[in-house]
């Protein structure tokens, strides 16, 4: 219990007493749970921010993950025989959403899976945690298989001819005017007179000088043809370098004249 303590001053009075502050009960032992609460407050506010980072975090891959298993897929250039339209090491978005749901159109610049053997043999290079991550998530190109990327100028059912006696290609007898060609190429320095078959399609690239496409692998057991079900997607965003950025298109002027194929037999 707290006592009070008097003194006489010099001319006899009692002076103020002076009174002993007990446990608990002073200004010390506010200013020190002022100070505990402070800091369980801030390991709180830190608690919770990591967690919202973290939740943050775990969304992001999972949409990362989604996007990529169901809408978008990352691919690099390795060749020349996209050029102009897409240059060596260009990093590319892929429309998973065509050919299904969405119909290939003719003009479509398509990545697609290697089954034919076109390309040689791959040596398989160590890949390290990091980037398998990056892979897995979508944000990084599977170099793991083998894929080819061209443009489609013929679908099923159409009579491809090169080539005309202005030595422009020609679908179902309708001539081709052909911008997205590199500068200077042809349209075809070989000659070729082919119908698609039912779920091929017909390809090539824009620099064909330098494109060992359809043309080139007439002696492999597809004839040349591509079939749809190998088909990854559309080609739609160059995503790197950040001075190529923008959106790839399909040129659809090119064939607004191309008529609908003759029925098989006619």
């Amino acid at each position: 219990m707290a006592r009070s303590f008097r003194r006489k001053s010099p001319t006899g009075a009692e002076a103020p007493a002076a009174h002993a502050f007990e446990p608990g009960t002073g200004a010390a032992d506010g200013a020190s749970r002022d100070s505990s609460r402070g800091r369980k407050d801030a390991d709180r506010g830190f608690g919770a921010w990591l967690k919202e980072i973290a939740t943050i975090v775990v969304i992001a891959l999972v949409l990362s993950f989604l996007i990529k298993t169901f809408l978008f897929r990352a691919f690099f250039i390795p060749s020349g025989s996209m050029e102009e339209t897409l240059e060596i090491d260009d990093r590319i978005f892929v429309n998973q959403l065509v050919p299904q749901p969405f119909d290939l159109q003719r003009g479509d610049i398509v990545v697609f899976r290697d089954t034919e053997g076109w390309l040689p043999p791959q040596e398989e290079a160590p890949v390290s945690v990091l980037k398998e991550a990056l892979i897995f998530i979508g944000l990084a190109p599977d170099e793991s298989q083998q894929h080819l990327v061209k443009r489609i100028i013929g679908l099923p059912g159409d009579h491809v001819i090169c080539c005309d006696a202005d030595g422009r290609i020609t679908v179902n007898g309708e001539p081709l005017e052909e911008p997205y060609l590199f500068p200077g190429a042809t349209p075809s320095d070989i000659p070729f007179d082919v119908v698609v078959p039912d779920g091929k399609v017909w390809v090539m690239g824009d620099h064909r000088n330098a494109s060992a496409d359809s043309r080139a692998n007439g002696d492999k057991p597809g004839k040349g043809f591509v079939t749809i079900d190998d088909i990854e997607g559309k080609a739609a965003v160059i995503a790197w370098p950040l001075n190529r950025i923008g959106f790839l298109g399909n040129h659809p002027d090119v064939f607004d004249g191309v008529p609908e194929p003759a029925p098989a037999g006619s």
